[in-house]
């Protein structure tokens, strides 16, 4: 495998979102509830990364465990339901089928407010072992899934890190997807080339992410993530003084912003972005067709 260490270099594109803005802010909701390995849902073990707890309960449903992902779906998903509404934005949704197969209701929650639904496997595992056919076959069936469940084709994909070395072309391969969120390398989008298709590589970030309060050394309060953000978006922002452009991801659970203690400091910072000229808050397919459409970003 080829690896980029330059990607734009020292001079970034200097063009523009949409309607003239600098900076594309795209939040991310991830759904993952009832996609997690479990024992009770006939997996051979259980996750047990969440909430601080790295405990492994073996052989065993961990009822613990399950109960901190119910909390995102019973309780934490309308807050967050709540803060984009109150302030228009739209988001994408990166679904879990599983996800989806499990709480139906939520996919009319989410397309009546006109988010996107984009893919992020059947179950939230990493992909990283699996054989090229294995793969495959989960591809296929997250996007027929998704398609049956909501009738809209998911145009987008998100592995749970970490992918295998098959997961971009396989993408490609399938033909129903234009973008991907696999690679945490830059700002700025990108596009490849291959077998005569354009692909957009939509950067995903895990700093600017929810997933820092798990563990001792992220966020501890909802204020955390309100400032980190806020100084990103704000460096972000400094560096198109110079005609560039730039993106920011924010990468949301319901199961962790979506806490009593924490989902003030979602709004907080979207009431920051807010008070700014020249942003553009768009879904992740919006970020991909506009860079198809003005054949941008183009480095292989």
């Amino acid at each position: 495998m080829i690896r980029d260490f330059i990607g734009y270099g020292k001079e970034k594109p200097k063009i523009f979102w949409p309607q003239g803005n600098k900076i594309a802010v795209s939040f991310v909701v991830n759904i993952e509830e009832g996609a997690e390995l479990s024992v009770s849902s006939g997996d051979s073990q259980n996750e047990y990364v969440f909430e601080n707890n790295k405990t492994k309960i073996l052989d065993t449903p961990d009822l613990c465990m399950e109960s901190h992902f119910e909390y995102g779906l019973r309780s934490g998903i309308w807050r967050i339901f709540d803060a984009l509404d109150k302030y228009n934005i739209k988001a994408t949704f990166s679904c879990c089928s599983l996800a989806l197969e499990k709480s139906p209701w939520l996919i009319e929650e989410i397309l009546n407010r006109k988010h996107e639904i984009s893919a992020h496997g059947v179950k939230w595992i990493s992909h990283a072992y699996f054989s090229r056919e294995e793969e495959k076959k989960i591809i296929n069936d997250c996007y027929s899934s998704i398609l049956k469940l909501s009738g809209r084709p998911p145009q987008g994909w998100h592995t749970k890190s970490s992918t295998s070395p098959f997961t971009r072309d396989l993408l490609i391969e399938h033909g129903g997807f234009i973008y991907d969120s696999n690679a945490y390398n830059d700002d700025i989008p990108y596009v490849i080339r291959q077998n005569d298709k354009k692909f957009v590589i939509i950067p995903y970030s895990f700093d600017t992410n929810d997933m820092r309060f798990d563990g001792n050394n992220g966020f501890v309060q909802g204020d955390d993530f309100n400032i980190y953000c806020k100084e990103s978006f704000n460096q972000l922002l400094s560096e198109t003084d110079d005609g560039s452009l730039r993106m920011m991801s924010i990468g949301l659970h319901p199961r962790i912003i979506g806490r009593p203690g924490r989902i003030k400091g979602l709004e907080d910072f979207i009431k920051h972005i807010k008070t700014y000229q020249n942003v553009w808050i768009p879904k992740r397919i919006d970020i991909a067709k506009h860079c198809l459409e003005k054949d941008l970003f183009n480095l292989f």
